[in-house]
């Protein structure tokens, strides 16, 4: 049986063993971490926690929706037992229906089958796996994935592990952040609370390049379950000019070289990141989204309309 639970009444050690057990855990879906990026949310259980669904939701001009958190990419259905379509639409199914509008990205071992109560697409991550000797997934890297490693490691450029979320963050919005408007104060500290948290409980890392003491370029990983998930970077002009974030994946890929982990980079749609994670090896991996309206007719014309608005404006 399939319940819904609000909050307080989720049983967050239960929920937390059982993203920990589940064959497809992902460090999204632990409590803290949905804590961080989704406050308030509710969750759909299965029997003792053996399957259960987090349910990141809001509210605005009296209507629930359900939203994909920032920092998040994958959430969805996860399960100490193996998924079959029917479970993960059962679980669909029972999304209750005080949720009037969802957009929700599933996780790549979620299997919906169509139902014309939802739009089911599908996105693009990239993964690289590690097992194998550095040598050999250096073969795999493209023949400018390499030059620009090549030419990086002729600039006198040293990883440091001591940078702080605040530094990161700083590096990202006096960068490539000053030409995203849709990025706020608010999203900035909840992505460096979030970083300090991870952190605080051995689950992430910050990984910096430096140049003369000059922070050229760093990267936030998520490593959980075998799984090492590249969640934020930043970069300077002058660290793009000396292929400082080559030089910082290479050694991550060396550091991390023969172990049972997953490298992935969480992306991308966009032509160009994936290209630039395939160029290191990495394969493509599709996951689901679901998006559903069950709004009345009017205002389900209203949000489509704001939906393309908000896709030409950010084009």
């Amino acid at each position: 049986m399939i319940k819904h639970l609000t909050y307080k009444q989720i049983d967050h050690k239960k929920w937390d063993e059982c993203i920990n057990k589940a064959f497809n855990g992902r460090v999204y879906a632990l409590s803290w971490y949905l804590d961080e990026i989704a406050y308030g949310w509710e969750a759909l259980v299965e029997e003792d926690y053996t399957s259960v669904m987090p349910l990141p939701g809001g509210k605005k001009a009296g209507i629930n929706y359900l939203f994909q958190p920032f920092f998040t990419q994958q959430l969805g259905l996860f399960s100490i037992g193996l998924l079959t379509p029917e479970q993960i639409n059962n679980f669909l199914e029972a999304i209750p229906s005080k949720y009037r509008y969802g957009e929700l990205n599933l996780n790549s071992h979620n299997n919906p089958s169509d139902d014309h109560r939802y739009k089911l697409t599908y996105n693009s991550n990239h993964e690289l796996d590690l097992i194998k000797p550095y040598q050999s997934i250096q073969h795999s890297f493209s023949e400018n994935t390499r030059r620009n490693i090549k030419k990086s490691h002729n600039q006198g450029i040293i990883i440091a592990k001591n940078s702080g979320p605040e530094e990161l963050v700083a590096l990202f919005s006096a960068n490539r952040g000053a030409l995203l408007n849709h990025i706020t104060d608010a999203h900035y500290s909840r992505l460096i609370a979030l970083m300090h948290k991870a952190i605080y409980n051995n689950t992430g890392f910050i990984s910096a390049c430096y140049q003369h003491n000059n922070l050229l370029c760093g990267a936030f990983f998520l490593n959980f379950r075998n799984r090492l998930v590249f969640l934020f970077s930043a970069i300077s002009e002058e660290g793009k000019k000396n292929g400082a974030m080559f030089f910082l994946l290479d050694e991550t890929i060396r550091q991390f070289a023969e172990k049972p982990v997953i490298l992935d980079f969480e992306g991308s749609n966009e032509p160009n990141l994936a290209r630039f994670y395939k160029s290191f090896g990495a394969n493509e991996v599709k996951y689901p989204r679901i998006v559903f309206n069950r709004l009345p007719y009017p205002l389900q014309i209203t949000v489509n309309v704001a939906k393309k608005l908000r896709q030409i404006i950010s084009f």
